[in-house]
């Protein structure tokens, strides 16, 4: 007997995403629109799919919002998906036959082929960038239900259970163009900066700050574009690699800013037209927010 699966998926502003997700996920029992005020298409796209039910909520956070979404679903196994990322034909058959019957693990992992300028990006440490993105809502021994954990980024799910990993690809629109890259980067510093300074690392020594400032971003590029391969990847990979340890010097710049601030440099604000970079566990460091 088929096991009924349903789709989560947070969206605003959509439009050039939504539908090539949505196409890729027709074979789902229902998929959960969960939309933060898009001013675009994305609605009438979503309303366009039969098996999508919308909801509307004001942006809470990327893990609250996820969450908001899961909860809203009907079945007990939920895919949760970015609004840019979509199936492969491949992993789309594997998934349906999948759930020709019960699954046996509680949670399966997706390999993750991210692309970067429209380039599939196979080095660096960016393939095949395992994600958990389908899972039983409550395991068998009636552990807590599945959830995103509470993070400005890099948001994970916490699963009690059985693991197992899918065989095909699930494909990742990261960034189509320069435009978007770097404003995404400087809204995901932000953020990984205020993930810093709870933890307390705002670099208040001399030593601190330019270690981490200087260093740190260099030895990032280092490691991913010479001993991890990137450099196979062409014109892209040099660039994605240079502005990716840009990123890492941003973040921790803001966190040191914080303490040069006489006033609360982190205010609350709209990012819902953001996409987390989440990174699970069986991934090595370090984190790239492509990995969103």
């Amino acid at each position: 007997m088929q096991t009924p699966l349903s789709v989560a998926i947070i969206t605003r502003d959509e439009e050039a995403n939504l539908a090539r997700t949505l196409n890729s996920v027709r074979f789902a029992d229902e998929v959960i629109v969960l939309d933060s005020g898009s001013t675009d298409k994305t609605l009438e796209i979503a309303a366009s799919f039969p098996n999508v039910k919308i909801f509307s909520e004001p942006w809470k956070g990327f893990s609250a919002q996820k969450n908001s979404a899961i909860e809203k679903c009907s079945s007990q196994w939920v895919l949760s998906l970015d609004a840019d990322e979509e199936l492969s034909p491949e992993l789309q058959i594997e998934i349906r036959t999948l759930f020709t019957a019960d699954p046996p693990a509680d949670a399966y992992l997706l390999r993750r082929r991210n692309l970067f300028l429209n380039r599939w990006v196979r080095h660096g440490g960016f393939y095949p960038d395992p994600k958990l993105r389908i899972f039983r809502r409550h395991a068998a021994n009636f552990a807590p239900g599945a959830r995103f954990s509470e993070r400005p980024v890099h948001e994970t799910i916490a699963v009690h259970g059985k693991i197992e990993t899918l065989a095909h690809d699930l494909i990742h629109h990261a960034y189509p163009d320069l435009a978007n890259y770097l404003e995404h980067m400087d809204r995901y510093s932000t953020l990984g900066a205020e993930l810093l300074v709870t933890k307390g690392r705002t670099s208040r020594s001399a030593t601190a700050f330019y270690w981490n400032v200087l260093v740190v971003p260099q030895l990032t590029f280092l490691w991913n574009y010479l001993a991890r391969l990137g450099f196979l990847d062409g014109r892209e990979g040099l660039l994605l690699h240079l502005y990716h340890s840009a990123y890492v010097s941003w973040k921790y710049a803001k966190a040191w800013e914080t303490i040069q601030r006489p006033r609360p440099f982190f205010q609350p604000r709209d990012l819902s037209g953001t996409r987390p970079a989440h990174r699970s566990a069986p991934q090595p460091a370090p984190t790239s927010p492509i990995q969103s």
